[in-house]
Parts: structure tokens; sequence; C-alpha cells
């Protein structure tokens, strides 16, 4: 786990958030996983009166879920966007915790490096946990304009300020992409190939979109 006393700190003012996520971005590594993930945990919320994040770890070879669970925390933060982790990583977080099995990668429902301060919240949990993290986001926060072909498995790269940050990735046909980006300990392409093979019927990735049904079980 990184040591840096501010990777918990949620209780910031908007403009103060964004300096932490510059200060924390430099911290982000992306480098190859050291074997092959076993288990991967998806994270969603549902959030109301309150943030409802919902932890699923799924099987990669079988694709069972091997455990789950549920951490409810009041909203504290505002909805602002490219600081979702400040409204969501503490219930994400006490998820994490309140899992018997802990995954060998995080998948969230948000962005990675494809971020404008490259430090999305799958950037933020993962550097907070030490754990390889990626995001898997239904819609971008930038690259709106990349488009990948029809078919499965096509992808298309985004581009931010000349770097490549993510790719929009098509996990059925002709239907919306997914876009993947690398959070902390992975890389890009190692993101793109687990977000696709744990994809095999629906367009959202099994680790979140059951993360998403449990979370929405109020």
């Amino acid at each position: 786990m990184a040591s840096d006393d501010n990777l918990r700190n949620f209780d910031l003012s908007p403009t103060e958030a964004v300096a932490l996520q510059k200060r924390l971005a430099p911290l982000v590594e992306q480098r190859p996983l050291p074997a092959p993930p076993r288990t991967v945990a998806g994270f969603d919320l549902s959030t109301r009166d309150s943030a409802r994040a919902a932890a699923v770890v799924v099987d990669t070879g079988t694709l069972e879920t091997v455990d789950e669970a549920v951490a409810e925390l009041p909203l504290r933060f505002p909805y602002v966007p490219g600081l979702l982790s400040f409204r969501e990583a503490p219930a994400v977080l006490a998820a994490y915790e309140a899992l018997s099995v802990k995954p060998d990668v995080l998948m969230l429902d948000g962005q990675g490096l494809a971020h404008p301060r490259r430090f999305g919240i799958a950037c933020h949990v993962g550097l907070i946990l030490g754990v390889p993290s990626l995001g898997a986001a239904k819609s971008p926060l930038i690259g709106k304009g990349t488009v990948p072909g029809l078919e499965k498995g096509e992808l298309a790269e985004i581009v931010h300020k000349g770097e490549v940050v993510g790719v929009a990735l098509r996990t059925r046909p002709r239907t919306k992409p997914i876009y993947v980006s690398a959070g902390h300990l992975i890389t890009l392409p190692e993101a793109t190939d687990l977000v696709l093979r744990l994809s095999p019927r629906y367009r959202i990735p099994e680790p979140t979109r059951r993360a998403h049904q449990l979370a929405g079980r109020r």
C-alpha cells in the first residue's frame, strides 16, 4: 500500500480534492500482473440517501461467484464529475474490507487513467489498497468521440493530450462499448483482456454486473 497520509482523506472541498488528485497521480503505477488473476472483484454503488456499495468476487476460470459483501455509508461529498472517488470510495473500501475472499484484481464501475488528471476512482482505490485495479465504465469521462468497430472484441484507443489512457471496447456486437482503463498495478492490455473475458454474454462484465444487481437490493 502507498504510505501517503492523505490517501484516505475524503473530507475535502472539491477544490482540495482536485489538488489532492494532482499530487497523488504520480504514485500510480502501470506494470504487468505478477501472475494470471484467479479472482476479480467487481464494485458498484446504489446512491439514494446513502452510498450502498456492493463487492462481488468472481472466479476468472469458472465465472462462479465466490464471495460478496455490501457496505452502506452516508454520502458526504457532492456529485462532481472527475471526483467520483471522494463520493463513492469510502463505501467501496468498506465493502472490500467486508470480503472474506480478497481478490487478485479490483474492477470498478468508473475510470482509471481515462481521467483528466489521470486519477479516477480505480486509481484511487487501487493505490489505497495496494491491489491491482482497473476501470470498466459504462460512459466516458474523456475521449467521447472514440468509437470501436461493431463486432465483439473490437476496440479503439482513448487518447487525451497525446497519451493513450484507455480503450473503448465492444463487449457485445453492435452495442455501446465499455470504457476500459488501467487503474493501479496493471497494464491496459491486461485490463482490456480481463474485461473482455469476463463479459461472455452481456455488455457489462460479470463482476460489476453482479455488483450492480447486489447494490440495488435494498
